[in-house]
């Protein structure tokens, strides 16, 4: 398939909640080829079906060299002390801003074959879970900031020059 082009913050489509996928068709399975494709270029650890446009339950991830998917992933499990870690997004190019996330995180899912799958880690892989979960959710790490954060890096996206 193709990478797919990603939605930029302000983009309806990341403010809304992913609908889970039934069925697993010939759309279902280009979707996935998209994800993965859209996940390979240098400095992605994920992407969510809603940054490509698609309002569905999916995401890609790579990660140390490990590439994969999860159709209708679950976040099952978080553990640990949440710690303040440097967070940015495709869809809000060039900001990063200190989020909290759980240094440990669990996923569950499906794959194409409807066959269940887990995955779970720390780290990068653990951000990248929490993150990609939450786009499925609606939500963008700007969310997750305090208040003073969040302020500061809409003042850095209204001065964007992709805003």
């Amino acid at each position: 398939m193709t990478e797919r082009q990603i939605r930029l913050f302000g983009d309806p489509v990341l403010k809304t909640v992913s609908d889970p996928i039934v069925e697993v068709d010939d759309g279902v399975r280009g979707l996935v080829e998209d994800l993965v494709d859209s996940v390979l270029p240098p400095g992605r650890a994920g992407v969510a079906a809603p940054q490509i446009g698609v309002n569905l339950r999916a995401f890609s991830y790579n990660v140390d060299g490990d590439v994969g998917y999860v159709i209708n992933p679950v976040l099952v499990e978080v553990s640990g002390e949440p710690e303040l870690v440097d967070e940015g997004c495709l869809s809000v190019p060039g900001l990063w801003f200190k989020t909290a996330r759980y240094p440990f995180a669990r996923v569950t899912g499906t794959d194409l074959d409807g066959n269940e799958i887990e995955i779970s880690g720390t780290g990068v892989l653990a951000q990248a879970l929490q993150h990609e979960t939450d786009h499925l959710d609606g939500k963008l790490y700007l969310d997750r900031l305090d208040k003073e954060s969040r302020r500061e890096a809409m003042k850095q996206v209204r001065e964007s020059d992709w805003f």
